[in-house]
C-alpha cells in the first residue's frame, strides 16, 4: 500500500512507497520501462450497507523511479495534494534507492506509473478508460468531503433520507430502508433495502451541478422538499 498517491497534468501515478516494499526494490533495479505493474483501487462505502464496494479501478502500466529533478517537483505536488506528516519534508526521507534511511527513520521512495491501460467497474457500469481522460480529469468538489456527509446523513438525518422513498413511485413501498450510498457534485445515490426484490439503489440528481458545501446545502434542502410533498 503506498502511504500517498497522485497524479500528474500528464496523467503519471506518482506513489509514494516505503524503499522496503517489493514494488520499490524491484523498481530500483529495472532498466528503463521494463517492470510492468497494476495498481488496483477499491472503493468502499464509508457507511454500514449492503455490498459496500462501490467500485473497482485497475491501471496498468510501466513503473520506475522518479529520479532527478523529477523528485523534487513530484514530492511537492504530493504533499501538495495529500500531506503525510513530516516525511516530505524531509529529504532525508525520499532516498534515490531503498535502504534504511538515516536517524532510524525507513527510506522512502517516490515512484512512477506510465499509465497505459485503465479500466473501471463502479456504480455506472464498467468499461475502459482513455489515459488521456484521466489526465484532463479535475476532482469532483464533493470528493474530499463526501465520507464525512454521507456519514453525517446516516448518523443525524436517516429519517430525511427514508423519506426519499416518496419520489421512487410504485417502488417506494411501505418498509423500505434507505442508506445514503454516494455523493458528488450532481446528486446523491441511496441504496434501498426491505423490498421483496432485494436491495436497489436510485440516484436523485441536483436542480444543477453543485460547487461547494453551500451550494449541497441548498440542493439537499431542495431534494427533501420535493420529498416532503
Amino acid at each position: 500500500m503506498p502511504a500517498a498517491r497522485t497524479v500528474t497534468p500528464d496523467g503519471d501515478v506518482i506513489l509514494l512507497v516505503s524503499g522496503e516494499s517489493a514494488a520499490a526494490r524491484a523498481a530500483a533495479h529495472a532498466q528503463d520501462d521494463d517492470l510492468t505493474a497494476v495498481i488496483e483501487i477499491t472503493d468502499v462505502a464509508p457507511v454500514s450497507v449492503p455490498h459496500r464496494i462501490r467500485g473497482r479501478a485497475w491501471l496498468a502500466g510501466w513503473l520506475t523511479p522518479v529520479r532527478g529533478d523529477d523528485r523534487a517537483a513530484c514530492a511537492a505536488l504530493l504533499a501538495e495534494r495529500h500531506p503525510v506528516g513530516e516525511l516530505l519534508g524531509m529529504g532525508e526521507a525520499l532516498d534515490p534507492a531503498p535502504e534504511p534511511g538515516r536517524y532510524g527513520r525507513p527510506a522512502w521512495m517516490l515512484l512512477r506509473l506510465e499509465v497505459g491501460e485503465i479500466r473501471v467497474e463502479d456504480l455506472w457500469g464498467s468499461g475502459p478508460v482513455d489515459p488521456d481522460e484521466l489526465a484532463g480529469a479535475e476532482p469532483d468538489p464533493m470528493a474530499a468531503h463526501e465520507s464525512e456527509l454521507l456519514q453525517h446523513l446516516y448518523a443525524d438525518h436517516a429519517d430525511r433520507v427514508r423519506e426519499l422513498c416518496g419520489l421512487l413511485g410504485p417502488r417506494g413501498g411501505d418498509g423500505l430502508d434507505a442508506v445514503p450510498l454516494a455523493l458528488d457534485r450532481l446528486g446523491l445515490r441511496v441504496r434501498f433495502t426491505g423490498a421483496t426484490a432485494g436491495p436497489f439503489d436510485a440516484r436523485f440528481d441536483f436542480p444543477a451541478p453543485v460547487r461547494d458545501i453551500r451550494g449541497l446545502r441548498r440542493a439537499m434542502h431542495t431534494l427533501f422538499a420535493a420529498a416532503g410533498h
